[in-house]
């Protein structure tokens, strides 16, 4: 396959997202900075990736001591949901976190979106590459446009929205605690619903629509306080 061509499919799905995203972004954080955290977020992908190859035996052992409360274990789905959740709110975080740009509530929605993407974008990559032939390759990055990389976006989003309002309420750490639970939840349901109904791919994607009508609304909710209120700082500037 032609490896220009490779690299615009695997990038397509999340660029078109991200800007579809952007779009909540009331004061429009600089280009460079959504580069760093996209960027960050790919590098997200590969970390978990290490550390889900390291875990997934002991994800496989622990799931044996635990009761089956429905047909199937989830353990392995709830462990790697888990990893990829923490794992992208770390990277986007360290690059963050001391940026002047990080300076409202709604960031903590745009970056974390930001990150997941790029994070879905690593992942994109890593299939196209694996594939066989560019029907292949498209088929796959149609079926994750909709899909795993909408998934990764809107878990984070959901994350990051509790995260904002942490931030505002100065509850940050149990604010990301709840977040991280509920963004791992998403995570584990979806990629459930990937494994139970592979050849019914209507339940994954209506999940993702509903999903994503709250985290759409939880972006209004942020624009509209911050709109009325003015953004209070996210924490002193420094360096960007």
């Amino acid at each position: 396959m032609n490896l220009g061509l490779e690299i615009i499919l695997a990038f397509l799905p999340g660029l078109i997202w991200l800007l579809f995203f952007l779009q909540e972004d009331i004061n429009h954080d600089p280009k460079r900075m959504i580069a760093k955290v996209f960027f960050a977020g790919m590098l997200s992908a590969i970390a978990a990736l290490l550390i889900e190859i390291v875990t997934h035996s002991w994800l496989q052992g622990v799931a044996l001591t635990i009761p089956r409360i429905i047909e199937d274990n989830i353990n392995i789905f709830v462990g790697f949901a888990f990893i990829e959740e923490l794992t992208k709110f770390i990277f986007v975080y360290a690059v963050v976190r001391r940026s002047s740009y990080f300076d409202e509530p709604l960031d903590a929605m745009i970056y974390l979106v930001t990150g997941a993407l790029g994070f879905a974008t690593a992942e994109n990559l890593f299939l196209v590459f694996s594939s066989h032939n560019i029907q292949d390759a498209f088929s796959i990055i149609v079926l994750r446009f909709i899909g795993a990389t909408l998934l990764h976006a809107l878990a984070s989003g959901v994350m990051g929205h509790h995260w904002a309002r942490g931030i505002k309420y100065k509850i940050e750490g149990w604010a990301i605690l709840i977040g991280l639970a509920l963004a791992t939840g998403i995570h584990a349901l979806f990629n459930y619903f990937i494994f139970k109904y592979s050849d019914l791919l209507v339940y994954p994607t209506a999940f993702l629509f509903l999903v994503g009508f709250f985290v759409l609304y939880d972006f209004e909710e942020l624009k509209q306080i911050e709109e009325a209120e003015g953004p209070p700082p996210v924490r002193p500037p420094a360096a960007s």
